[in-house]
């Protein structure tokens, strides 16, 4: 834990990657992610999310400010392409994970990950991406980690697979307070998994927070196009003498509005498709 009810934590940090045509990754980026949380990261392709997860995961070392997280026996990481041992057996990468995490290991936890969807004799250099999912996923909640750091996991299940193993997620980090930081492009699949939202956009962090407060701060209003001041405009379209605008309220909102709560699709979408986001 980085300090106490804290479970990951960022100040200024910034990262960058060197030659000619690259630039920051990340940059002042800062938050507290509270112990306990399902935390969603989210942001478009290059927004710096893999990046922000490997510094996490302490693979990569700042360029400038710091990344406060447990101790690396106390997280465990799952990257995008779920680098695993090509010549070992599905059994012996269960037991490799049991051997390095002596006195932790929940064996219950990955079995049940596991499932019956795998020969424990296959090798893992013939299972599909899908199956490789489930191996690596199955080392890191058998792990016990106070931390489960997730790029894209479940990028490469089909749908049935994803709904169950989200919720054995969901129910495995409830039971045990586990906290976690999932980035992932399917909207849908983040409403009603996670309680907190961290948004990047430009390798800067646009909103931070519990979900359920961000999507009280929105309103989705419809109405004659009129000056919205003095409330955050965060996206506008016009058609005609008609606006439609998803805003961040600073006060009551007056005047001849229609007006309707925000899905935590339609805030993210928002955000996403105006060039700077709403300050945070």
């Amino acid at each position: 834990m980085t300090r106490d009810g804290i479970a990951l934590e960022a100040d200024l940090l910034g990262k960058k990657y060197g030659g000619r045509s690259r630039g920051w990754a990340l940059r002042d980026c800062d938050f507290a992610l509270p112990a306990g949380r399902v935390c969603a990261l989210v942001g478009p392709n290059g927004a710096g999310k893999s990046t922000l997860l490997a510094l996490a995961a302490g693979l990569l070392r700042p360029t400038e400010g710091r990344i406060e997280a447990p101790a690396r026996e106390h997280l465990a990481y799952v990257a995008q392409d779920k680098p695993l041992h090509p010549r070992l057996t599905v059994a012996d990468t269960l037991r490799m994970g049991r051997e390095l995490n002596p006195g932790r290991w929940d064996e219950t936890a990955a079995r049940r990950v596991m499932a019956d969807a795998l020969d424990p004799d296959a090798v893992v250099r013939t299972l599909s991406g899908g199956q490789r999912t489930r191996v690596a996923l199955a080392l890191a909640l058998g792990k016990r980690a106070e931390l489960l750091l997730l790029d894209e996991p479940m990028a490469d299940l089909d749908p049935l697979a994803r709904h169950q193993l989200m919720g054995l997620l969901m129910a495995d980090a409830a039971e045990h307070g586990t906290t976690v930081v999932m980035s992932s492009h399917i909207l849908t699949e983040l409403e009603g998994s996670c309680d907190h939202l961290l948004l990047l956009h430009g390798g800067r962090i646009r909103l931070d927070g519990p979900v359920d407060e961000l999507l009280a701060a929105h309103t989705l209003l419809t109405g004659p196009v009129a000056d919205l001041a003095p409330h955050t405009v965060v996206e506008s379209r016009t058609t005609g003498r008609q606006l439609t605008a998803m805003i961040r309220r600073q006060g009551p909102v007056e005047g001849p509005w229609e007006t309707r709560d925000p899905s935590l699709e339609d805030l993210l979408l928002a955000h996403l498709r105006t060039s700077e986001g709403a300050p945070a």
